[in-house]
């Protein structure tokens, strides 16, 4: 029997894959989005046929659709949190919606008899707010939203995941529940329309980045994160869990240095020079954007997937391969002029 699933945030870039990945498997698929003005556009970006996909109008601060949405699912995949790019003026900008989002999707699920709740949480709540320690994080770990340099989606994404996890333990019911937690997400893009993570790479390539700061990541492809929320919602014996999707922390130069060694003269624009540190700080007095990410200057935040591919044997693509498709796919796109 064909399974129903609802995916929320359809028009972002992992509900995007994972609802393509999904019509591939024999599901059918629901999902929302904020206006069905959106509709032909996103299905045309999917390129899934119409049998396959419902559309719903929904939002993360509004109760009207959730019902008819989620009703006839078996499950549910809580992809939708706000991403900006910019800082926002308020932490609750970002925090309200990832919370009370999270919290009315499980509450109306529960109510139309939804067996499993995946969320797509993030390693923002994993690895943040612990001092000096450096080491490789682990699902065990939680960040503290309550920490000096902690930002605003760190929390937001920390905290959603803290309220869908006691929400469940208090009122979940029959009700499984497992969080995805994945690092910085590159790969393909299915329209012009790409995820806040991809323009690491469109700087790089773009020139818009004189040098490289000393910030780094873990990386993980969207490709590899849809099959692993895929495994997420249909392995048994995963109520509970937490599954951290990530491959390995890089710094810029290393991104950098895939990028002109895998495009040549089309990576003519990347930066070769880091940028001080001092410099940066400098430059966060006047922009707030960069006033983000001041406190992870030096910084590795290694996270450990080993959980997830031991449990689940899910398998990931090289990270070089990832990279170079995402800059290809914003080349091809035209996104960046080389």
């Amino acid at each position: 029997m064909t399974k129903t699933v609802l995916v929320t945030g359809g028009s972002g870039y992992i509900a995007g894959f994972l609802i393509r990945d999904l019509v591939a498997r024999g599901w059918h698929v629901r999902t929302t989005v904020r206006s069905l003005t959106r509709e032909a556009e996103v299905r045309a970006t999917l390129g899934v046929a119409d049998e396959a996909l419902t559309f719903f109008a929904a939002d993360l601060l509004d109760d009207t659709g959730w019902a008819e949405a989620v009703a006839g699912c078996s499950h549910v995949a809580h992809v939708a949190s706000p991403f900006p790019a910019a800082a926002p003026k308020s932490d609750d900008e970002l925090v309200v919606p990832a919370r009370e989002g999270a919290l009315r999707a499980l509450r109306f699920a529960q109510a139309a008899g939804v067996s499993r709740f995946v969320l797509t949480s993030s390693v923002a709540a994993v690895a943040y707010g612990h001092g000096s320690d450096v080491r490789a994080y682990t699902e065990a770990d939680w960040t503290d939203p309550t920490a000096p340099g902690v930002g605003a989606y760190i929390k937001s994404k920390t905290i959603a995941e803290r309220a869908a996890r006691d929400w469940m333990a208090a009122q979940g019911g029959a009700m499984e529940f497992c969080s995805v937690n994945p690092s910085a997400v590159l790969g393909p893009l299915l329209s012009d329309d790409f995820s806040t993570s991809l323009q690491i790479v469109q700087r790089l390539l773009d020139g818009s980045m004189p040098g490289m700061p000393r910030l780094g990541f873990a990386v993980v492809d969207v490709r590899d994160l849809a099959a692993l929320h895929v495994l997420a919602l249909q392995t048994p014996g995963l109520d509970g869990e937490r599954l951290i999707a990530a491959g390995p922390f890089m710094w810029m130069k290393d991104v950098a240095a895939i990028l002109r060694d895998g495009l040549g003269p089309q990576a003519r624009k990347v930066p070769k020079r880091s940028i001080p540190d001092f410099v940066v700080r400098l430059l966060a007095l006047f922009d707030s954007t960069i006033r983000q990410i001041t406190d992870e200057l030096g910084r590795t935040r290694a996270v450990d997937s080993g959980h997830a591919l031991a449990r689940l044997d899910w398998k990931t693509r090289d990270v070089r391969t990832t990279i170079l498709d995402t800059a290809h796919s914003l080349i091809e796109r035209g996104i960046v002029k080389v």
